[in-house]
């Protein structure tokens, strides 16, 4: 098993001073999320030569390595510029993973065009939805082929927002795109979104699974109704949060136990966000944490 640090809140460092940052913190894997210096939120990768052998040359002197890295692209989009736009992007980003000699990749279903497209950004009409899968489908069907040469995993999840939010049919999703090399990622900050019981999701996608998100949420559906209050009243705001273990209502106990119960032996990403001012201490607690449910559960 992999455990790696999503350094987001630490993106004020520099590539170069990153990986020591993450080893003092107590990991020896990094997811790499976007960032303005590498890859940008859905724009083209700002990374050249020099960059990639400055950057690896500060992941070996810290003795860290690169777990992951997390591309966000509109490659769902129903706007056909924007999403050819995004696999080429796509295209470009599995290069410097390969010169980066990293063999996995993750991503999200992807929330369909830009919002100053002047079509709806939350795809939840019927057909916004069916047009985003069908974008979604026209751009695996181009970059399959490559992750498959190239030998590189991409792990996928559902997002607040998403075209797709919900365990299913995001795990049948993957499961029909039938390659080995294309997998589900679990976000547990985003399991009340998901769905309502987190041992039988988990079982539910044992098969498909080979990555999961670590950070705390509460459960936006609790019955009081008032677990969040947005204005105005009936709003559709996708609300959760990304916090340290014990913050919410994620049932850890349960979560590491079936883990352990389906044998799962992937990536396990540390991606708190709550707490900038507290980055160095979040991420010395959720690796403790993280470690601590390990060792209960999985004997």
């Amino acid at each position: 098993m992999k455990i790696a640090l999503d350094p987001f809140m630490h993106r004020h460092l520099s590539l170069e001073e990153m990986p020591s940052k993450v080893k003092e913190l107590g990991y020896d894997w990094i997811e790499l999320s976007p960032r303005g210096d590498f890859l940008e939120w859905f724009k083209a990768p700002r990374v050249f030569p020099d960059r990639i052998k400055s950057f690896k040359k500060a992941l070996k002197d810290a003795d860290v390595g690169i777990a992951t890295l997390l591309p966000m692209y509109r490659w769902a989009s129903n706007d056909e510029e924007e999403r050819k736009a995004a696999v080429r992007h796509w295209k470009r980003a599995i290069e410097i993973a390969v010169e980066m000699e990293v063999d996995t990749m993750n991503s999200e279903f992807g929330r369909g065009p830009h919002p100053d497209k002047g079509t709806c950004y939350c795809c939840h009409t019927g057909s916004m939805v069916e047009a985003c899968e069908d974008a979604w489908w026209r751009s695996m069907e181009e970059l399959v082929p490559i992750f498959e040469r190239e030998g590189i995993n991409l792990h996928i999840e559902p997002h607040p927002e998403d075209w797709v939010e919900t365990l299913q049919p995001s795990v049948d999703l993957i499961r029909t795109v039938n390659s080995k090399n294309v997998r589900f990622l679990y976000c547990t900050p985003h399991t009340f979104y998901f769905g309502d019981d987190t041992v039988a999701m988990l079982r539910e996608c044992a098969d498909v699974l080979a990555h999961v998100h670590i950070a705390d949420t509460f459960n936006h559906k609790a019955s009081s109704g008032l677990r969040y209050i947005v204005n105005p009243p009936g709003s559709t705001a996708r609300v959760h949060q990304h916090l340290n273990i014990g913050q919410g209502e994620v049932p850890w106990d349960d979560f590491y136990r079936t883990l352990a119960e389906i044998g799962f032996d992937g990536i396990m990403t540390a991606c708190v966000f709550a707490w900038e001012e507290k980055a160095d201490e979040s991420g010395k607690f959720m690796r403790a944490e993280m470690q601590r449910l390990i060792d209960k559960h999985f004997k």
